[in-house]
């Protein structure tokens, strides 16, 4: 089936929530790794899929707050893991393929937002290792399990913030001149563009990767903002109460991702960037980033696979092969 990026006239729409998305859909026997899966939209997506009777297992850099937020949730398991530390992804990771023999969806929703400069690992910016770094290490160690499963769907939270900025190449870790916002957005076309090239790498097992933007939605992604900064972007009033009507609610927002998981009208399609419970469209490049669809660049093939090609070298991951916990690399190799 040819894959083409624009709407493809979806029965789903923004106003759409996670029981809308998964109404009628019997997920038994079907295995999901959930990042994030314990607060936002990651919790609604854990929540949509273990009512459909999904097995659902939550990576948590906070596992017991977590546990207590999945507890009542009928096949759920929390696995501790810090994306930003990529010898916590790659335990985690060996601790999933312990104990599953194939992974029907991987749904890579935690992340960070506008945070203060940070440095992890061998001196990486902190939002692009976490948002984009730490999911492709684990997408690379839980590979064969995807592959296993003759099916799977790996499904990548990205933003409308990709309209920010393309991956800054001559110094995409912020070495000068930090701005969260621009880190924020890197990170978020990061995300497309892996969805991209894993598609790409993986349509010949089976496995197909999506991107999407879920909407806007106030969650904890905003908890490294001040209340300030919200009243003065409009999201928020003095009271912290959320304005607008433009914003979803948490389940409105975790419907994309949910229909990108289970939808019988992308069987055959990936690598595509969705929003709203479809495909989106090309944006113009001037376009204002709340008008939607998707900037070119952050779909483009050859930048995809020059993206990933940096990555695997910083991260020393790559499909097909599980690794070891490798020696750390020096900052010059994340350059």
């Amino acid at each position: 089936m040819t894959t083409t990026q624009h709407p493809l006239g979806s029965p789903f729409s923004a106003t759409s929530t996670a029981d809308d998305v998964l109404a009628g859909l019997d997920l038994s026997g079907v295995t999901a790794v959930v990042t994030g899966g314990y607060s936002g939209l990651g919790l609604e997506t854990t929540r949509g899929l273990a009512a459909a009777g999904a097995r659902v297992i939550v990576p948590a850099r906070r596992p017991g707050t977590a546990r207590a937020a999945v507890g009542d949730l009928p096949g759920c398991e929390v696995v501790p893991m810090d994306l930003a530390d990529l010898d916590s992804v790659r335990a985690a990771a060996a601790r999933i393929r312990d104990s599953v023999a194939q992974l029907d969806l991987l749904m890579a929703v935690a992340g960070v937002m506008a945070t203060p400069e940070r440095r992890v690992g061998p001196g990486w910016e902190s939002q692009l290792a976490t948002n984009h770094f730490g999911h492709f290490a684990l997408t690379c160690e839980l590979y064969p399990l995807l592959a296993a499963a003759d099916g799977a769907r790996v499904v990548v939270n990205s933003s409308s913030g990709h309209s920010l900025t393309d991956i800054r190449r001559p110094d995409p870790h912020f070495r000068t001149g930090y701005d969260k916002w621009l880190a924020y957005g890197q990170s978020k076309t990061a995300n497309a563009l892996f969805a991209v090239h894993l598609d790409v790498l993986g349509r010949g097992d089976g496995v197909r990767a999506f991107a999407l933007h879920p909407g806007k939605i106030i969650t904890g992604l905003q908890r490294e903002m001040t209340l300030r900064e919200q009243i003065d972007r409009g999201w928020v009033d003095e009271h912290g109460h959320v304005i607008g009507a433009d914003f979803k609610t948490p389940s409105q927002g975790a419907a994309t991702g949910l229909w990108a998981a289970t939808s019988p009208l992308l069987h055959g399609r990936g690598g595509l960037y969705l929003e709203d419970c479809d495909i989106a469209r090309i944006a113009a490049p001037t376009e204002p980033m709340d008008n939607g669809g998707v900037r070119a660049y952050a779909i483009a093939p050859q930048a995809a696979a020059d993206l990933w090609t940096l990555t695997a070298t910083a991260t020393t991951s790559d499909l097909h092969t599980p690794s070891t916990p490798a020696a750390p690399s020096s900052p010059a190799d994340a350059r």
